[in-house]
């Protein structure tokens, strides 16, 4: 997957576009769904700068959605800031094209689930949590194929 960004000029660098997905806190997360719907559902995640983590119950249409085909792709939004007056939002977002991979090692388990809590419950104890629904949780690690980050032209001129 090498789709080229058509303004090439608004494309934001990839370490930036990196940076972005280490700090988002959610995305929308795409999968080719039932009777060839895309489906796409906010979600949690974690980026540990190689791999993107989520977790998820072990049932439904994503996962259904997933294990049928594990091709994905999730967009971060950065900044949507509506400038009503200019008719147009400055905006700032990260698309990732994907595949996913079930994590069934439950040291592998733990260690996602540990990165995640790290991120959205910095400074608690994970431990309690993670040992009472590890068995139930699911871990899906993405394997990133495409990073792509774009601004607004009008924060790029702002550079």
């Amino acid at each position: 997957m090498q789709h080229k960004i058509r303004r090439f000029k608004q494309e934001l660098p990839i370490e930036e576009a990196k940076q972005i997905l280490m700090t988002g806190r959610e995305c929308v997360l795409a999968v080719a769904g039932d009777d060839d719907y895309p489906y796409a559902v906010p979600i949690n995640y974690v980026y540990d700068g190689d791999h993107i983590y989520i977790h998820s119950a072990s049932q439904g249409h994503k996962i259904d959605a997933l294990k049928r085909n594990p091709k994905l792709s999730l967009c971060v939004i950065d900044k949507a800031d509506i400038v009503p007056k200019e008719f147009t939002t400055y905006f700032r977002s990260v698309v990732v094209f994907g595949k996913a991979r079930f994590v069934e090692e439950e040291k592998e388990k733990v260690a996602a689930l540990q990165k995640l809590s790290a991120k959205y419950s910095a400074g608690i104890d994970p431990t309690a949590e993670i040992n009472k629904f590890l068995k139930v949780v699911t871990i899906i690690e993405i394997t990133i194929d495409q990073i792509t980050g774009k601004e607004a032209i009008e924060l790029t001129r702002m550079r």
